[in-house]
């Protein structure tokens, strides 16, 4: 919200309402390059992470990462683990073991870089095997009450970073596992209450109503810490709170602090474990001796995930490492020669409102990219910065043929 700054001084801009009007992320993705030039540089600072949240709805991923390389900030005397010590495993194989015996796992993102929901996507099905109940995640809202009977989320079924097709996965699948489906997010933005009322929403909408349930909790960056420190030395962030309500020890896993970002201002820290360890997937550290994960933050994280650097300038490798998903070469031609231009495609029985199984946009005229889908029928569509289609085409991948 835009705050007054003191007598004689102007109003902070309020991006979220000068956005709010624009019909679409395209049209927000111009709307502040346009813009960017008259800003001041705190005000530049702010509307690069509004464009970057425009960019990963787009599927322009490592603009996003580009636009806005920001990193959770780490302790600069960090005891940095050394391979004698410590080896690289698999971050879903060491999770799943570690909730075993747990009562509720959180998981963290950075809200514009779709590389850290990759993990929660692949925790699901682990975790609904172990006897997990409900998901959670912070981009849900509460008003689209048929989103568990429907089975995908739509523009109504929450905040702006549904709109991104990996975070339309974890939903679809959530509801596909038969997980219950809980939206916890505070009306409140103040940080204490908002904390505190996140908390208390998961307490009483999960082991209120089901004193045996399981949960599995997706949210943003600090939201996940048992300590404070995070969000600022004097907020108590809402796993915290949790862990007081409910007497259960979330297991903490924490990927946004050792994640690629741009190699110019990628952290020492990051470039070192990457050094050292050379993930090519979400790997966790455990101690050759004990077994037992490595946190940067042992107060407040329970587990330290580190992700794989991507350097590719379109498409990101990791997504091209999915195995369940297989490239479709863009058929240009949908775009009817219109620049910029939005390729998504969606599974044939869904509307245009619904999230996404992928997309990109295509920017220059000679660009050539590709979605990547799991088998199915699918409708691609192209569209402009108008929304007006474009071009559109059904088609269908693997064994959806």
């Amino acid at each position: 919200m835009a705050t007054a700054t003191g007598a004689g001084q102007p109003q902070a801009r309020n991006f979220f309402q000068e956005l709010k009007p624009l019909p679409n992320d395209l049209a927000r993705y111009q709307y502040l390059h346009q813009l960017m030039p008259q800003l001041s540089e705190d005000e530049r600072k702010q509307a690069r992470q509004f464009l970057a949240f425009a960019d990963a709805n787009l599927g322009l991923y490592r603009v996003a990462i580009s636009d806005f390389p920001f990193t959770s900030a780490g302790h600069v005397d960090l005891a940095m683990p050394s391979p004698a010590q410590w080896r690289a495993g698999d971050a879903v194989e060491a999770i799943a073991r570690l909730a075993a015996h747990r009562r509720i796992v959180m998981v963290n993102e950075a809200h514009h870089d779709p590389h850290t929901r990759l993990l929660t996507l692949a925790l699901l099905p682990r975790l609904r095997a172990l006897g997990y109940t409900h998901f959670a995640a912070e981009a849900l809202g509460e008003r689209d009450t048929g989103l568990m009977r429907r089975g995908y989320p739509v523009t109504a079924s929450g905040s702006e970073y549904l709109r991104e097709p990996l975070y339309g996965s974890i939903v679809r699948e959530a509801i596909r596992l038969g997980f219950v489906i809980v939206p916890y997010e505070s009306s409140d933005m103040t940080p204490q209450i908002r904390e505190n009322s996140q908390a208390s929403n998961l307490y009483h909408r999960v082991f209120v109503a089901d004193p045996s349930a399981r949960l599995f909790v997706h949210a943003g960056y600090a939201h996940i810490d048992k300590a404070p420190g995070g969000l600022g030395e004097d907020i108590r962030p809402m796993a915290m709170e949790l862990k007081r309500l409910s007497g259960f020890d979330p297991l903490s896993i924490n990927q946004t602090e050792f994640r690629g970002v741009d190699s110019a201002r990628q952290s020492p820290h990051y470039r070192q474990l990457v050094a050292a360890f050379h993930p090519y997937r979400a790997v966790v550290l455990l101690n050759r001796g004990n077994g037992k994960p490595w946190s940067a933050h042992a107060q407040r994280n329970d587990v330290s995930v580190i992700l794989p650097p991507s350097s590719d300038t379109q498409r990101p490798g990791w997504l091209r490492r999915d195995r369940r998903r297989h490239a479709w070469s863009i058929d240009t031609a949908l775009c009817s020669g219109t620049r910029p231009c939005v390729i998504e495609a969606r599974p044939t029985t869904e509307p245009d409102d619904a999230t996404p199984a992928d997309r990109y946009t295509l920017l220059g005229t000679h660009e050539q990219a590709a979605l990547y889908l799991r088998p199915g029928k699918y409708r691609v569509r192209a569209w402009g910065v108008s929304g007006r289609t474009l071009g559109e085409r059904r088609m269908a991948i693997g064994n959806g043929k």
